[in-house]
């Protein structure tokens, strides 16, 4: 199954959701990160609902960043997300083993105490900056959290990653639901209902479920209607120019210091781990053109 999200309303537009499945993009980012079962999981979740929220977005320009800083032994985690389904991410100690939690990965344990930071760039003279304290680190419930909280929407995320025993990515995806100011209590009542009902996320996409089936569960009686549905997959707008741009910001005195090294310089992308190599010639005309 191709990752996509669907978008969806429900109670005649008393509740709007979005559903995905991501198991390609996960993969992508386990493979290009090398992460351990437990960083997959986290950064997996963290994608999942990055790409999600950024569909919400109005703009093809505008951009969200989720930025997870702990105390855990992941150090952080960050995804940038667009709103047209492309997003990235990384963990900054992809290698994290630590023992299982009730028989399952233990991601809060993992991801530690901290904070969760939304920074919405939509082309204003400052991006909007949501913060929360992490509630439980398990990602989904810290964005529950962040939603009712910061930008006042009461709402239930699901998130879920589940790996297989070689490691890879076997199922991924999630759902965000969200209520209107003038939601009933009658609608409220019967998403409540459902969401105590419904399985975890793994068991439903393990059990073949599409996100518009998880969304049917959820919104079960509720006249759900799909608006539309978004091809979403991990992309990075890394290039040799942009890498360059960067090391041109780091002053003269350092891109000299390269230069005497008289050795080739290789700088990897935070996002996607491509290596960009320079070569001794290449940094004489970086710092000609460099400012500082």
């Amino acid at each position: 199954m191709k990752d996509y999200i669907v978008r969806a309303t429900a109670g005649e537009g008393q509740v709007r959701a979005f559903a995905a499945t991501t198991r390609e993009l996960v993969e992508e980012a386990r493979g290009r990160h090398n992460t351990s079962p437990v960083a997959t999981a986290a950064l997996g979740r963290l994608l999942t609902a990055g790409t999600m929220m950024g569909s919400m977005m109005k703009n093809d320009t505008d951009v969200l960043t989720l930025q997870i800083k702990a105390d855990g032994p992941l150090a952080g985690i960050t995804v940038t997300a667009d709103a047209n389904g492309n997003v990235k991410g990384y963990v900054e100690n992809p290698d994290v083993v630590i023992p299982p939690k009730n028989g399952k990965l233990d991601v809060g344990g993992a991801v530690g105490i901290g904070l969760l930071n939304v920074i919405k760039d939509m082309g204003l003279k400052e991006p909007y900056v949501g913060q929360t304290i992490l509630v439980t680190s398990e990602i989904a419930e810290d964005l529950t959290y962040y939603f009712a909280n910061s930008e006042q929407v009461p709402s239930s995320v699901g998130l879920g990653v589940l790996m297989n025993k070689d490691n890879t990515v076997r199922c991924a995806g999630g759902f965000i639901v969200q209520v209107m100011p003038f939601v009933t209590d009658e609608v409220l009542n019967k998403l409540e209902e459902n969401i105590k009902k419904i399985c975890s996320v793994t068991s439903m996409l393990d059990a073949g479920d599409t996100p518009e089936q998880m969304l049917g569960h959820v919104l079960d009686g509720l006249d759900m209607v799909v608006t539309d549905t978004l091809e979403t997959k991990f992309a990075c707008n890394c290039s040799h120019e942009r890498i360059e741009k960067a090391i041109i910001s780091v002053g003269k005195k350092d891109i000299q210091e390269m230069i005497d090294a008289g050795e080739e310089v290789e700088v990897k992308c935070h996002f996607c781990n491509t290596a960009y190599k320079f070569t001794v010639e290449e940094l004489k005309g970086i710092l000609k053109r460099a400012k500082r």
